[in-house]
């Protein structure tokens, strides 16, 4: 079971002068269930090397277990440390992909060609993709083999309008995750807010917020686990 895990390398968030990047724990929650599953995993970001913390997912009270164990875990802060530019990923080498959140993903993996060249060859391959809050933005750009978008025809979740309302940043982000997906032809599909929630439709496995990123990786694993009769 070989997962690769792409985060984002954007750390301005828009031009209010203060920074984003990616959630820690919609990182490291996943990280975690997919190493305790046994998965083989691959950290790349577009430019490679350390991706941007949001430095409020830092603040003590969204702080989770597994934050915990990766404040005390020097191996996976290096991994995270040293992550490969995506330019440089086969995709013929991993059986699935994750995208982790944070507002960072709305500005760079929404159109980043190496990222939207990973998610078509999934697709292509018939290997699943997997995304948590602003994750699904890196699915915005990416057509499915027949060339309609990937999200055309699918049930997906995300970040939600309201959720976006509440954190203060509906007119600093450049596209609401919830509009994008219908837009594209997307059926959107959310639970209460801030809960976790995650939807499955062929592929694609999304989960709408920070409280889905546990529940989102562990769907991938009984997906992966499911397909190699584990």
């Amino acid at each position: 079971m070989k997962i690769l895990m792409v985060l984002t390398s954007h750390d301005q968030l828009g031009d209010t002068g203060h920074k984003t990047g990616f959630w820690l724990d919609e990182f490291v929650s996943p990280y975690y269930v997919f190493a305790d599953a046994g998965a083989e995993l691959t950290l790349a970001s577009p430019k490679g090397g350390q991706p941007p913390l949001d430095p409020r997912s830092d603040d003590p009270q969204f702080q989770t277990p597994a934050t915990d164990r990766f404040k005390n875990d020097a191996e996976a802060q290096k991994r995270l440390a040293e992550t490969y530019p995506l330019s440089s990923i086969s995709v013929d080498a991993f059986d699935a992909v994750f995208y982790p959140g944070g507002h960072g993903p709305l500005w760079d993996l929404a159109g980043d060609a190496s990222s939207i060249a990973v998610i078509e060859a999934m697709a292509r391959q018939g290997k699943p993709i997997a995304a948590v809050c602003h994750g699904p933005a890196a699915l915005r750009a990416a057509k499915s083999p027949e060339g309609r978008s990937i999200l055309k025809g699918r049930k997906a979740t995300g970040f939600s309008n309201s959720e976006e309302e509440a954190a203060g940043l509906t007119g600093i982000v450049p596209f609401l995750i919830e509009d994008t997906i219908r837009q594209l032809g997307g059926e959107y599909a959310k639970g209460n807010d801030w809960e976790s929630f995650v939807v499955e439709d062929g592929q694609l496995i999304t989960g709408q917020n920070p409280a889905s990123s546990e529940a989102t990786a562990a769907a991938l694993v009984r997906r992966l686990q499911g397909a190699s009769g584990a």
